[in-house]
């Protein structure tokens, strides 16, 4: 499932090059996640304005209103000038004059929805539960130790509810606890305020270093150039069970939390 550094690196290879290009045509394929919510027509010579994120949420803004765009668990943008015939999983063109942004989505769990503004429905529904993003700011050790100890899960559980911090997917969540030296096992209630700003900074690290390598590809993933991510190659636990653990050389585990893979070391992660 594309994650939050998926969707960035998405929307920044994009982004620029379709700012302030005008529609000239929609196309709406199969039935996604959601309707779209508007006439198809009535995009139609609408000027393309900022491209921004929010968690796993692509806003397209133009002059008035925009799409919300979601990638679901196996979706992909492309942005080309030459995009040839759709597919078979190619649901959703938006044809502009520098280029067309298609949507190609083999599950149709993705969304592409029309929304007056961020502030209303249905985009504000849709974004209203979501946690702080992990380069806000606000989201520091403070701010994890509280949310963390307003609940009663595993650690990693809450990381990846996307109530307390968006887009620490499950990849991710492993890849900040093992940094931040965490069983992700340890009841979130009793993480303790040093290792909640350990944590805070092991997520906004591991998180900026994904976007940084383009996203992981593990099965599909491309950005809209159609190039695939690199950070699963340098995971330290993420996938390596069997293996030694890269800084105390304890055999890394692998156990199910919440029907998802974790993998963690034993011996350098403590509850």
């Amino acid at each position: 499932m594309p994650e939050l550094p998926e969707v960035e690196v998405t929307r920044l290879s994009f982004a620029e090059r379709i700012r302030g290009a005008r529609v000239i045509g929609v196309r709406v394929g199969k039935p996604l996640r959601w309707p779209l919510g508007a006439d198809p027509q009535t995009l139609v010579g609408r000027t393309v304005g900022d491209v921004s994120r929010r968690g796993k949420y692509l806003w397209l803004a133009f002059e008035r209103g925009g799409l919300l765009m979601h990638l679901g668990m196996s979706g992909s943008l492309a942005f080309t000038m030459q995009t040839g015939e759709a597919g078979a999983h190619d649901h959703f063109d938006l044809v502009t004059a520098r280029g067309t942004l298609r949507l190609t989505d083999p599950r149709r769990f993705g969304a592409v929805v029309w929304s007056p503004s961020l502030d209303e429905a249905p985009a504000h529904k849709l974004l209203a539960g979501l946690g702080l993003e992990p380069f806000d700011p606000r989201f520091d050790g403070t701010y994890l130790y509280t949310s963390l100890h307003r609940r009663k899960v595993a650690v990693k559980t809450a990381l990846l509810g996307g109530e307390v911090v968006v887009g620490a997917g499950n990849i991710y969540a492993c890849e900040a606890l093992w940094e931040a030296q965490i069983d992700p096992r340890t009841r979130s209630d009793r993480v303790s305020r040093p290792r909640a700003d350990h944590l805070a900074a092991a997520v906004r690290t591991t998180l900026a270093r994904a976007v940084e390598l383009g996203g992981s590809t593990l099965r599909d993933f491309r950005d809209a150039h159609g190039m695939a991510g690199s950070f699963q190659l340098q995971a330290r636990v993420y996938g390596r069970a069997g293996q030694a653990c890269v800084r105390c050389g304890t055999t890394v585990r692998r156990i199910v939390q919440g029907a998802r893979a974790t993998f963690f070391c034993p011996g350098c992660q403590k509850r």
